[in-house]
């Protein structure tokens, strides 16, 4: 076997689980660049029965069981009939083993809050809110199709569940100081939650975001001021008691981070299914990667023709496996596995890495190799630096 290639059946060093894709939404938001598609009331059902087939496609190639995590994003999957989502999590439960305690997350947005009760009772046991916002200015620059006091009020619906809950908001909005952002994040973090993802708005080519920089009708943060409003993130999540273990995401303790993107970052396998999902899986003793068709009615047709929904299938060399879990792995607090990476390609460029130890924005270990406060807010560039 090559080195740091995980064999058939076992389980991966960080973890495995599995990620569902539902492609609707009511409405594209216009800084949007996921695979997703507008829900104008059709009959979904073709779809639902095509992601359980290919969940047990995925389980007659790949032997990996004991999934910790099942996720069920989008998309806005809180517009799914809270009987569909139970079929789903019986089926991953079923085929992979979902552990009695897995980790359960349901994306969903704050106008679907009268769902939420139902959504639990289905099986959900975290919800991810796309609050995004919590300034009606804010919420109406994002397209967001809730207001304020209906995003408050969704916090009130997730929490009577008493599931786990984490929201979603974005920064670097146009004309967003960083001191209206530390008052908004305050007020978030006070809301009794225990999860928090704080993105920095970024331009993705080929949204209505784009089309608007370029013809000189938005304005993005300048360098300085998105430096300004990371520190502004970790300062005030810090001081609130929400560790950022990972660059964009804090939790107020270890038990309340995101038990699946945990597999993402530390280089786990995980199934991946509907429309333009990715999973990185073992198949014969071979790190493979997924990618499934895009478009919802490929996608179905490729499950009934072929088992699975794949539009490719690669197998990944020790360069690749290293390149993706040092740019995952670089981004937590903890750091990247060093004997891993050795054990795939060599380790670190060690002039490089001399280099930003010197600099005070990396600390080595015989174990890991992390970043420090100093080198979190450029971990990309670090981490192709160190690939070489």
């Amino acid at each position: 076997m090559a080195a740091g290639v995980m064999g058939a059946g076992t389980m991966s060093l960080g973890g495995f689980g599995i990620y569902a894709h539902w492609p609707y939404c009511s409405a594209i938001c216009p800084y949007c660049d996921f695979n997703v598609r507008r829900d104008r009331g059709g009959d979904h059902s073709a779809l639902l029965e095509a992601i359980i087939a290919d969940l047990a496609g995925h389980a007659a190639r790949i032997e990996t069981r004991g999934a910790t995590s099942l996720f069920v994003g989008g998309g806005t999957p809180s517009l799914m009939a809270a009987g569909d989502v139970a079929r789903l999590i019986a089926a991953a439960r079923d085929l992979f083993e979902l552990r009695d305690d897995a980790e359960i997350t349901l994306e969903c947005n704050p106008e679907d809050r009268a769902r939420f009760a139902d959504l639990q009772a289905a099986g959900v046991t975290r919800f991810s809110l796309g609050l995004q916002a919590l300034r009606g200015a804010g919420l109406l620059f994002l397209g967001r199709r809730h207001s304020v006091r209906e995003g408050l009020a969704a916090v009130e619906a997730a929490t009577a569940t008493g599931a786990r809950i984490s929201i979603d908001l974005i920064y670097g909005r146009d004309g967003q100081s960083p001191e209206d952002w530390r008052a908004e994040l305050a007020e978030a973090l006070a809301l009794g939650i225990e999860h928090l993802s704080a993105y920095q708005l970024t331009i993705e080519a080929g949204t209505p975001f784009a089309r608007a920089v370029a013809r000189g009708r938005m304005r993005v943060a300048d360098s300085d001021r998105s430096a300004d409003l990371y520190a502004a993130t970790q300062e005030t999540c810090a001081a609130a008691g929400f560790e950022g273990y990972e660059i964009s995401n804090h939790a107020r303790g270890a038990a309340a981070q995101s038990r699946h993107n945990l597999v993402y970052w530390r280089g786990g396998d995980w199934v991946g299914v509907g429309p333009g999902a990715h999973g990185r899986i073992a198949m014969g003793g071979v790190r493979t990667a997924t990618r499934a068709h895009a478009d919802p009615l490929a996608y179905t047709r490729a499950v009934a023709e072929t088992g699975v929904g794949w539009e490719s299938a690669e197998a990944l060399d020790n360069a690749a496996i290293a390149q993706e879990i040092v740019l995952m792995g670089l981004r937590l607090r903890e750091g990247v596995d060093r004997r891993r990476w050795a054990a795939l390609t060599g380790g670190p460029d060690a002039a490089q890495l001399d280099g930003f130890i010197a600099h005070g924005l990396v600390i080595a270990t015989e174990d890991t190799i992390r970043l420090t406060e100093a080198g979190r807010p450029v971990a990309d560039r670090i981490a192709a630096a160190l690939l070489g």
